[in-house]
C-alpha cells in the first residue's frame, strides 16, 4: 500500500455503512409492507369466511379486524344475492426518522364467498 492510499479503506467504509444502512431500512419497510398485504388478504377471506356461514356483520367484521393490519378498514361491498364480498384496506406508513418523507404504502385486498345457506 502506497503511503498516499493510507487512509482510503476508512474512507470508503465511512461511505458506504450509511448507504447499507439506508438500505437495510428499506428493505424491513418493504417487508412490512409485504406482511400488511398478507395480513389483509387474510381479513378480508376470513371475515368472508364468517358471513358466508351466517355469522352477524358486526361480528364478521370485528374478526377481520383483528386480523389485519392496523388502522386497517374492513367493509362488507356487498352481501346480496348468493355470495358476500368483502373489502380491506389500510396503509403502511413509512419507516420514520430519516425516511419520514417516504409516503405510506396502501394495501387492500378483497374475497368473495358463497353463501353456505344458498341453494
Amino acid at each position: 500500500m502506497r503511503r498516499d492510499e493510507r487512509g482510503a479503506v476508512t474512507a470508503e467504509i465511512a461511505l458506504g455503512l450509511p448507504l447499507l444502512g439506508a438500505l437495510t431500512v428499506g428493505l424491513v419497510w418493504l417487508l412490512a409492507a409485504g406482511a400488511a398485504q398478507v395480513r389483509a388478504v387474510d381479513a378480508a377471506r376470513e371475515t368472508a369466511r364468517a358471513l358466508a356461514r351466517g355469522d352477524a356483520a358486526a361480528d364478521a367484521v370485528e374478526v377481520g379486524e383483528r386480523i389485519a393490519p392496523a388502522s386497517a378498514r374492513v367493509a362488507v361491498v356487498s352481501g346480496q344475492g348468493d355470495h358476500v364480498r368483502v373489502r380491506v384496506t389500510a396503509r403502511v406508513r413509512g419507516p420514520g426518522g430519516l425516511f419520514a418523507s417516504l409516503p405510506a404504502v396502501p394495501v387492500d385486498a378483497e374475497a368473495v364467498a358463497l353463501l353456505e345457506s344458498a341453494p
